[in-house]
């Protein structure tokens, strides 16, 4: 067999194998799962104010840019808020489905070197995730389809309000 034929025999044989393989790999359960989060998935600019340490309310410009990766079995978002022409917050997130605990989990990145992974859960059409026990961000779309994120710390049995912000999704 010249070498000719043996490449062309060795790429007939190959390619269908190469082709089950990546069938294969995609996960449909955590796949099914990451796209309940769709809502949020699109880029998205508004406004928004957190509480600060002097008991005021700061206002920022925000931007997030969030995707499907790895066939839809993750989702990829990088946030960027600036206030007064400087950065505020620079940040991006992976959040996966947790099969093992049954619920999400959102792996956080800052500028500043802080990581973390967290549990989220998606309860009716509201995103959860909390960075502590007694800190939840939650995530919906409202009445307008904007994107309307709060965070609350608990303090008691009581939640608080720190942080509000609402995005329009962007063409």
């Amino acid at each position: 067999m010249n070498s000719s034929a043996f490449i062309l025999w060795a790429t007939a044989l190959l390619l269908p194998a190469m082709g089950h393989a990546q069938d294969l790999g995609t996960d449909k359960e955590n796949q099914a799962a990451v796209r309940k989060l769709a809502f949020i998935v699109g880029d998205w600019k508004g406004e928004g104010w957190m509480m600060g340490p002097d008991g005021q309310r700061h206002a920022f410009t925000q931007t997030e840019t969030i995707r499907f990766k790895l066939d839809s079995t993750v989702i990829y978002i990088e946030g960027l808020g600036t206030s007064e022409g400087r950065i505020t917050h620079n940040a991006m997130a992976i959040i996966s489905n947790n099969k093992r605990d049954g619920h999400y989990t959102f792996r956080s990145y800052l500028a500043n070197g802080r990581e973390g992974a967290f549990k989220a859960e998606l309860l009716g059409d509201k995103l959860y995730w909390y960075p502590k026990d007694d800190l939840r961000y939650i995530i919906h779309l409202n009445e307008k389809g904007q994107w309307y994120e709060t965070g609350e710390m608990k303090r008691g049995e009581q939640w608080f309000q720190f942080f509000e912000m609402t995005l329009d999704r962007q063409p």
